[in-house]
C-alpha cells in the first residue's frame, strides 16, 4: 500500500465516524435522508466540482450559492481558486449532504459540501466574499445562514463586495453571455 492510500483509509474512517456523530445543531449538517464520503476529483469552477462515488464520477453543484463564472475576470478565477484550496486543505474527501432536490435541470447533482472540521463549504464561499446567496426552493435547508454569511461579507466589503469587486452578479452575467 502506497503512502497516499495509507493516509486515506484512516481520514476515510475519522471523517465516517464525525459524520454519524453529529447533532443537527446550527452550521452542522442537519439530519438528511443520506450523506455521503465522496472524493473531489475536479474543481470546474467557484460553485461546481466533480467528485467520485463509487466508481462513478458526478458533477456537483453547490447549494444556496452562485460563483462568479470564469469569464468575470478576475473574480471568476479567484472564486475557483478559493474552492480548490478549501478542498486541498480538506484532503479533497468531504461530506456531501442533500436537500429536497438532488438534480438540477442539467443533470447535477445539488450538495451542500462538508469538511471533516465540520466546515460548510457553501457557507464558507459566500462569507468570504467569493460567492453569492442563490437559492432554489425547495433547497433551502441552509439559506438562514448562507443569508447570514452574505450580510457578513458585504459589510466588512470582502471579496467581490469590495472596491474592486464584482461588476454584475453571475446570474445577470449568464444572460448577458449564453454558453
Amino acid at each position: 500500500m502506497n503512502r497516499k492510500s495509507s493516509c486515506f483509509i484512516p481520514t476515510t474512517i475519522a471523517l465516517l465516524t464525525l459524520f454519524f456523530i453529529l447533532s443537527g445543531g446550527s452550521a452542522s449538517p442537519q439530519k438528511s435522508d443520506e450523506i455521503l464520503l465522496v472524493r473531489v476529483v475536479r474543481v470546474h469552477d467557484g460553485d461546481t466540482v466533480s467528485v467520485l462515488i463509487g466508481k462513478s464520477r458526478e458533477r456537483v453543484r453547490l447549494i444556496g450559492i452562485d460563483a462568479p463564472e470564469l469569464g468575470q475576470r478576475p473574480w471568476g478565477a479567484r472564486a475557483k481558486k478559493r474552492l480548490q484550496e478549501m478542498l486541498n486543505s480538506a484532503g479533497r474527501t468531504v461530506a456531501m449532504e442533500f436537500d429536497v432536490d438532488r438534480r438540477d435541470k442539467y443533470g447535477r447533482l445539488l450538495a451542500y459540501l462538508w469538511t471533516g472540521g465540520r466546515r460548510l463549504i457553501n457557507l464558507e464561499m459566500v462569507r468570504d466574499g467569493y460567492a453569492v446567496l442563490f437559492t432554489f426552493p425547495p433547497n433551502i435547508k441552509h439559506v438562514d445562514e448562507l443569508r447570514k454569511a452574505q450580510r457578513f461579507a458585504r459589510d466588512r466589503r470582502l471579496g467581490i463586495w469590495g472596491t474592486n469587486g464584482l461588476k454584475e452578479m453571475p446570474v445577470d452575467y449568464r444572460r448577458k453571455h449564453p454558453f
